[in-house]
């Protein structure tokens, strides 16, 4: 039994996710967790919400309420979705509590005692009406460059031009609308990034197996330009973890708060205190110290590919400059983007699907399927309807749930709800175990590499046997000539349906549940030697037809989702 850490990219807390953002990071980190608590391994699956920064602030004035309130209302709600997509995490914290105001404050407190904190006096675009410093983006103006009138003060999106908010002609404040901008000094800490290209540059250079997007993202900050640059890692924001060094007021920093993207990583950590303190595990540090006990643990991130620069030089500049012994992460798992019938997801135009509007059209299981088959491992991946339609009423419907209910309905038909017995295996049964056999040991292979979509496939390739065998061998029609052969043709698919919940359930944890339920057993052991597996079940166990795995998606229904998550053909 080996230990596994796992932690899933943390969501923003300002709305409710897309499908994209759920394939990017979160779903296929449960894959991969519950798969490794099936194999035996002692599995940490952490998650949380993102709760500072500026965008905090703005949802929470829009939505009318005081920020604090607005992120616990709102973590209850993300929480509760990642539960209706069965994410199993062992606990979804808050970059808000406690424990990770006083992680992050010791960090930064340690960093400044070896060195690589700094202050720098800096120039910011001050609202004289909002009555505070705006960040880049909370500015718009027109571009000098193409004219453009909505081009923020980081970059405009028309002509792709990176600005300075002192570039834009006739600046004024996203937040307010107000035209009264001055541009003041204020003081911030800084990382000291730059000391630590040599270290991050050979600790990545160890990582031979991680994806090439992500080993390619990070050389690309290491080395373009100027190379890796000092980071700011406080901001002028009421909303946030205090600037402190230990339980003291930073001197020169009153006012101030750490920049979200510098808690946020932490939040991985004190999260495993989180989960102490809940009363769900004890000694957290075993996970997360290589001095408590965290040198054998392998620990795993997932995430879409814009959250590659954080994890894999910002988090371990915090961890490595800190010269204390954290765990660093071992595999950074990365995703491309998934787009959307054309164009991109977007939050703010309504387009596409999000996670609490496709629970309310299909059950989690359908959304699980068709987003992990086609995760966005090697290249983006686009959702249409008519993809989706067509591979869950062809993989789930057809291959699955027909395979399950067929042999289910001629048993308790001819036999009656029990397991039949006589017969022996002939040369169809051998080669179907030389197979599955074959298929498992590929399957288990990509599933332990994290091939998502491989895994995938392999997965239907292992239920299309099934199907095959049902088809080739036809008991409905041996058993009107050689009852006994019939009958082992019966009891050995009803233990495939046995194999076929504990091999699936990783993917579609609801319908695994509910083929086992239906075969009456409590078993579920990996099957390991698939000759024995097909023997769990014996002659004379009870069982019981389940209702349909999965219904088939109507055109009618195709197409009114369609239309009704079209939003605009704008990309934003």
């Amino acid at each position: 039994m080996a230990r596994h850490l796992i932690t899933s990219a943390i969501p923003y807390i300002n709305g409710i996710k897309h499908l994209g953002n759920l394939v990017g990071s979160q779903l296929p980190a449960d894959l991969y967790a519950r798969y490794l608590r099936q194999r035996g391994h002692e599995v940490l699956f952490l998650c949380a919400t993102d709760e500072h920064g500026t965008p905090a602030e703005l949802a929470a004035a829009k939505a009318g309420k005081p920020v604090a309130e607005y992120c616990a209302e709102m973590h209850e709600v993300q929480a509760k979705i990642a539960d209706g997509f069965r994410l199993s995490f062992d606990h979804f914290g808050r970059s808000s509590s406690p424990q990770n105001h006083k992680l992050t404050q010791a960090f930064a407190t340690r960093l400044a005692e070896v060195d690589l904190i700094k202050e720098v006096t800096e120039e910011q675009v001050y609202s004289v009406a909002d009555g505070r410093f705006l960040p880049d983006r909370y500015i718009e103006g027109t571009c000098p460059n193409c004219g453009f009138d909505s081009a923020r003060g980081d970059q405009c999106d028309n002509c792709t031009k990176q600005l300075d908010p002192t570039d834009l002609i006739n600046p004024h404040s996203t937040i307010s609308g107000a035209t009264e901008l001055e541009v003041r000094e204020t003081k911030h800490l800084y990382l000291r990034q730059s000391d630590l290209k040599e270290q991050l540059a050979a600790w990545i250079d160890t990582k031979k197996d991680w994806p090439i997007l992500t080993t390619s993202i990070a050389k690309k900050w290491l080395n373009d330009g100027d190379g890796l640059q000092d980071r700011g890692i406080t901001r002028d924001l009421d909303w946030g973890i205090p600037v402190k060094q230990g339980d003291q007021i930073w001197p020169g920093m009153e006012g101030k708060v750490f920049y979200v993207w510098f808690d946020a990583p932490i939040e991985y950590i004190a999260c495993a205190q989180e989960w102490e303190d809940a009363g769900k595990g004890s000694d957290w540090a075993r996970w997360w110290r290589t001095d408590q006990g965290a040198a054998d643990v392998t620990y795993t991130q997932f995430m879409g590919k814009d959250n590659v620069p954080f994890h894999t030089l910002s988090f371990p500049a915090t961890i490595l400059g800190s010269q204390e012994p954290w765990k660093l992460v071992d595999y950074i798992k990365s995703f491309n983007y998934l787009n959307y019938d054309g164009g991109q997801f977007s939050t703010s135009r309504g387009r596409g699907v999000f996670m609490d509007q496709a629970l309310e059209l299909l059950p989690a299981d359908y959304w699980r399927w068709w987003l992990l088959s086609h995760a966005p491992e090697s290249s983006d991946a686009e959702f249409t309807w008519e993809n989706f339609q067509t591979d869950v009423n062809k993989d789930l419907a057809d291959v699955l749930g027909n395979f399950v209910s067929r042999i289910t309905k001629f048993c308790r038909s001819k036999f009656g709800e029990a397991v039949p017995e006589g017969g022996s295996y002939g040369p169809a049964e051998e080669k179907l175990i030389a197979d599955l056999t074959a298929r498992l040991k590929a399957y288990e292979g990509y599933m332990d590499a994290m091939e998502v979509r491989k895994s995938a496939a392999e997965l239907r390739a292992i239920w299309v046997l099934g199907n095959e065998y049902l088809q080739a061998n036809a008991p409905w029609t041996t058993i009107k000539t050689d009852p006994e052969t019939a009958a082992m043709q019966v009891r050995l698919a009803l233990n495939l349906i046995r194999i076929y919940a504990v091999l699936s359930a990783a993917f579609i944890p609801d319908a695994a549940k509910t083929m086992i339920t239906a075969m009456q057993t409590d078993d579920d052991a990996w099957p390991t030697d698939i000759e024995a597996a097909l023997q769990a079940l014996p002659a004379g166990h009870a069982f019981t037809v389940p209702e349909n795995l999965f219904r088939k998606i109507t055109d009618d229904e195709r197409e009114d989702w369609a239309a009704r998550f079209a939003g605009t053909r704008d990309e934003g």
